[in-house]
């Protein structure tokens, strides 16, 4: 079997070999049949349209859910729920001041988007979105945009102590180089799922940016398998399945680059796949059968049942508001008839007052997030 590289710890850089190297993957029963169960999984949740009447509401939250969790996974303390209130720009609510690490991931994910529309996926476009993520937040001074010049190494207060450490700057150049070539053959010999598991580790282990890699690297995958066409849409992210399992994540990563763990790395990466689409799908649905349930229950409100409807559509994108909120959706001026369909939201479960104030009081769509987060509401 083919290996990736030599050395990269204890002092020493990692030496990456020409990629892919020959005979990279030693196929066996058990990798076929997860390769096998991630394509139906994957295949299904293209499906989702048929499934879901609304399933912009669902990519949506889905997205923002997959920028919280993987901007965490580096360190940021902000959460979904700190995104949601500054999104609904309630007054006299102040955002942790990390948020904005959140934002720039969104926003670096709509820019890849949008820009392979008239660029390939290549190493100038993952360099403009590196750029769109580090733009004003923690590692704007650490060469947004741009690849490394320097060293840099992995865990450890020191290169000497570190738990890893990248290739040097010219074999960073090759191995670069090498990726974008891979990213672009179009031999039928590797399944895309498979060259996608391929293309995250190897840039993982190139590591080519000062800081950011790990968003950058967790982008590409959903860049890679929606510019191929495995993607209908921007809807699969792994970050939750590498944060809940990020000690594997990180052991998975570190034994490929050493050639030894290769097909560890690809059922660890294929298993994500399943489970990310499967859950995707059951949230979709459990979306679906909530916007029935709570839509009949707004359909009985009598006289205010369309701004109600107004009202429920819009928590959809917007699932924490506050009375002057409400109003504006609404077009309800009178602060007591407010007040009123917020009563019927709270007595038909759908809204939660959440500050237990009695004034700048705010209400969250509490099912409906809970789909999509695990914080305590």
């Amino acid at each position: 079997m083919g290996r990736i590289g030599t050395h990269g710890q204890n002092g020493t850089s990692f030496l990456p070999t020409s990629f892919p190297p020959n005979e990279l993957i030693k196929w066996n029963n058990n990798l076929i049949s997860l390769l096998s169960k991630a394509d139906m999984a994957i295949g299904k949740l293209n499906a989702i349209d048929q499934l879901v009447p609304d399933v912009d509401y669902f990519i949506f939250m889905y997205i923002r859910k997959e920028a919280a969790l993987s901007s965490q996974i580096e360190g940021t303390q902000a959460t979904l729920l700190d995104l949601v209130k500054a999104e609904a720009k309630l007054e006299n609510e102040k955002p942790p001041s990390d948020l904005d690490e959140i934002i720039n991931y969104i926003k670096a994910m709509n820019y890849g988007i949008k820009k392979m529309e008239e660029l390939p996926l290549s190493l100038r476009l993952i360099k403009e979105v590196h750029k769109e993520l580090l733009k004003g937040v923690r590692g704007e001074n650490r060469t947004p945009g741009e690849f490394r010049k320097i060293q840099n190494w992995i865990g450890g207060r020191t290169i000497e102590t570190a738990a890893f450490i990248p290739p040097k700057v010219p074999e960073m150049q090759k191995a670069l180089n090498d990726l974008e070539r891979f990213m672009h053959e179009e031999k039928e010999s590797l399944p895309p799922l498979i060259k996608t598991a391929l293309i995250h580790a190897q840039f993982e282990t190139i590591h080519p940016f000062l800081d950011g890699n790990g968003r950058t690297g967790r982008l590409l995958i959903t860049f890679y398998l929606y510019k191929e066409g495995i993607l209908s849409r921007p809807l699969l992210y792994l970050s939750d399945y590498f944060n809940r399992y990020r000690n594997h994540y990180y052991e998975k990563l570190n034994s490929y680059r050493f050639g030894t763990g290769v097909e560890e790395w690809l059922k660890f990466f294929l298993d994500g796949i399943k489970v990310v689409s499967e859950e995707a799908i059951e949230t979709a649905i459990k979306i679906t059968k909530l916007k029935e349930k709570d839509t009949e229950k707004v359909s009985g409100f009598g006289k205010n049942a369309e701004k109600a409807l107004k009202l429920l559509n819009k928590l959809y994108s917007l699932p924490i508001v506050d009375s002057k909120l409400i109003s504006k959706i609404t077009g309800i001026t009178s602060k007591t008839n407010t007040n009123t369909l917020i009563t019927k939201f709270i007595k038909a479960g759908i809204l939660k007052e959440i500050t237990g104030k009695e004034r700048n009081k705010r209400f969250i769509y509490s099912e409906y997030i809970k789909q999509f987060s695990k914080e305590k509401i």
